[in-house]
């Protein structure tokens, strides 16, 4: 609790405002109480506090889950690798999960933009090991839902993080993975697990109240219009000459809220 209250008082929203005096004390005790119910230490990056709109939201990293899940379910360990081109991968299925997963890899094969999946493996204590494998398409529209995703984004921009360090975001998206499907196949139905599942559902609502705030009681519209040249007028003593007529014109008008017009972008 210490080193969270520490972390808070630096903790600002996008505009560099405060978290503590945005954010509403309902959505501070509950991200508080997440992380501590979870076990979570935010000072081994286990967590992190994220504000979206007036919520402050505890978000649990990949080393959290991992911490969560050996909690509850005794695993062992939790390792996973990336598959690329040319490497030799077997594994078989038995009622419907992958057992005895064989990996063979040439070390020339290691080439970021040629990853083609990732797999991660999970080991009790008695040596039986869970699997969870994703192709390069599934990593990617799991990506996708990240806000450093474009809407129309199809692979990793150049120089982003996804890009820069491919290999260590495709292990993370698997294990995150591979630990959900493993906690939630557990027989424990602690309150642990209800926070663990309950973040999730609390983040994907804070963004859309997020999103939903951004474009509320605001609407584009297309005018189609005419100018048409004023008669000659006197104006402050000079004569105003007719102006020559324009072609007709689309110009998109934003009406905000308050009524006003402005240039659409």
């Amino acid at each position: 609790m210490k080193s969270a209250w520490l972390i808070l008082q630096s903790t600002v929203d996008r505009n560099k405002r405060p978290a503590l005096e945005v954010c509403t004390r309902d959505s501070v005790a509950n991200a508080l109480l997440d992380m501590v119910i979870q076990g979570l230490n935010p000072a081994k990056k286990q967590c992190y506090f994220v504000v979206f709109g007036n919520q402050l939201i505890c978000m649990r990293s990949y080393f959290g889950t991992m911490a969560v899940t050996k909690r509850v379910t005794g695993a062992k360990e939790i390792n996973a690798n990336v598959i690329y081109e040319g490497d030799e991968v077997e594994y078989e299925i038995k009622n419907a999960r992958i057992v005895n997963l064989v990996h063979k890899q040439k070390f020339g094969n290691i080439n970021k933009d040629k990853i083609i999946g990732a797999y991660a493996t999970i080991v009790m204590p008695d040596g039986e090991a869970y699997y969870e494998v994703m192709t390069m398409d599934e990593i990617r529209k799991a990506w996708s839902k990240s806000q450093m995703w474009g809407k129309d984004q199809n692979s990793e921009r150049k120089g982003s993080t996804h890009d820069e360090f491919r290999q260590e975001m495709a292990k993370k998206t698997v294990i995150n993975r591979a630990c959900k499907k493993f906690v939630n196949s557990s027989d424990d139905s602690s309150l642990v697990i209800s926070h663990f599942n309950r973040q999730d559902e609390v983040i994907e609502e804070a963004e859309a109240e997020e999103e939903i705030k951004k474009n509320a009681n605001r609407e584009v519209i297309d005018i189609d219009y005419e100018e048409v040249p004023e008669d000659p007028q006197q104006i402050d003593g000079q004569q105003q000459q007719p102006e020559e007529r324009e072609e007709e014109h689309h110009e998109q008008l934003t009406l905000d809220a308050t009524g006003t017009e402005g240039p659409g972008f």
